[in-house]
């Protein structure tokens, strides 16, 4: 186990950089027992833990002032069974990496978000989760889990072993122990078939329960200051593969998608009065396009323009409703919004503080190039989503605190007193769940 203390160049940084912490001591454990061993230390000199993964949250859920865990060191796939069609991995594992892994095997996530390079536990412990009519987020595909609680115990979890504590630690938000492993529900390798086109907006929303309906993964972005949207629907496939060509995939993911947009961000950052019309050229440079492939290739896509982002889940039925309210916020308000509105849907699940616990969501996520002022467009788009009853996504920007999530979460007092059995000295908090969990 390698354990540094933090000097003048100890401070952490997420990869949105508007979060930073300065650690009294890193620890980067190889092993369960050194995790434990790390936090028990911890305990004895009066430090909080927490634990970070690839710091793609953009709020301080992992930021700390006390011992950093760095998982980089518990990577790895543990086991395939294929008889129960499971995989066991080592929470530091990043998706791209389980995902690849999974491929080779012939094996797959039935469900995936669009970016992976995250870990696996980051990624579930905040409910990260891509789009689906049926299928729903990561966590909702965990069939046991491993952690390390406040006492330096191990913990293991399913639906059969500790399941209030499965029911919860699915997405902990950290605050239940240290995430050490995961398994995962897998099925053979599939194709999906993408088709990528633009809509009008006002389209998309009179047809939005037909699209929603008629397909397993759909999902659009919405372009502020235009009627555009680009739309993607995503559907199993018998076949054959029909990669997007290496050259193709160039041009419209990295060239346009990437370069063109990050140039596009820039000269909107420096001339702000040029946004819209950067919006009604960036809203047609995409033109359709259909191809077949295998999931991670279809679901994921590479994401290097920086920004900050706020996300709510809101009831699926109150999706168009709120969208049309956001649309006239923003047309009427005088903002420069120069990246896209990205709007998606989950089905229900069981995870007690899952955005889409008990009841069908739809997402909607807002977002400003890194380094941009984001507080007013954020803060009139979270007066609508709440509005609406809306759950912020755990990881994205909010003000929201327990008070409020104990109104839209029916099952936050379930949490709250697993939390306080877990950790009733508190050795996993910071002041974010403070602020979302109360003391």
């Amino acid at each position: 186990m390698s354990s540094t203390a933090s000097g003048r160049n100890g401070t952490w940084r997420n990869w949105g950089g508007n979060i930073a912490a300065r650690p009294a001591r890193e620890v980067t454990p190889a092993s369960v027992e050194e995790l434990a061993a790390a936090i028990r230390r911890a305990a004895e000199d009066g430090l909080p833990v927490k634990a970070v993964g690839s710091g793609h949250s953009f709020t301080s859920i992992a930021a700390t002032d006390g011992v950093l865990i760095r998982p980089q060191l518990l990577t790895g796939i543990c086991n395939v069974d294929r008889d129960a069609m499971t995989v066991t991995v080592e929470a530091g594992t990043p998706l791209k990496r389980l995902n690849m892994a999974l491929a080779r095997e012939g094996l797959s996530l039935t469900n995936m978000g669009d970016i992976m390079e995250q870990t696996v536990s980051g990624a579930t412990s905040t409910g990260t989760h891509g789009t689906g009519r049926d299928s729903a987020s990561i966590a909702a595909q965990i069939k046991a889990l491993e952690l390390v609680t406040a006492d330096g115990s191990v913990l293991t979890c399913s639906e059969k072993e500790n399941p209030e504590v499965f029911a919860s630690a699915r997405i902990g938000l950290g605050a239940l122990g240290v995430v050490t492993a995961i398994t995962f529900a897998v099925e053979p390798l599939f194709l999906l078939s993408a088709r990528e086109e633009p809509m009008p907006f006002d389209r998309v929303l009179a047809d939005f329960d037909e699209l929603w309906a008629e397909n397993e993964h759909f999902e659009f972005y919405w372009f502020p200051h235009t009627g555009s949207t680009n739309t993607k629907r995503n559907n199993r496939s018998a076949g054959p593969e029909k990669p997007v060509s290496q050259l193709q995939g160039w041009f419209e993911d990295e060239f346009l998608s990437n370069g063109v947009f990050q140039v596009a961000q820039w000269v909107g950052r420096a001339v702000p009065a040029t946004i819209p019309a950067i919006a009604q050229v960036s809203s047609k440079a995409l033109s359709a396009r259909t191809y077949t492939d295998i999931p991670y290739k279809v679901f994921t896509s590479p994401r290097r323009v920086r920004f900050v982002e706020m996300e709510y889940a809101v009831a699926r039925e109150a999706v168009v409703e709120t969208l049309r309210e956001l649309k006239a916020m923003v047309d009427r308000s005088g903002l420069r919004v120069s990246f896209p509105v990205e709007v998606r849907t989950a089905p229900a699940d069981d995870i007690t503080l899952s955005t889409a616990s008990g009841r069908d969501s739809a997402y909607i996520a807002v977002h400003m190039a890194k380094g941009t002022p984001f507080q007013r467009y954020f803060t009139a788009a979270e007066r609508i989503f709440t509005a609406h009853e809306g759950r912020p996504h755990w990881g994205k920007v909010h003000t929201r605190d327990a008070e409020y999530f104990a109104q839209v979460y029916p099952r936050f007092g379930e949490f709250t007193k697993l939390r306080d059995r877990l950790d009733p000295d508190r050795r996993f908090q910071n002041d974010y769940l403070r602020r979302v969990l109360g003391a």
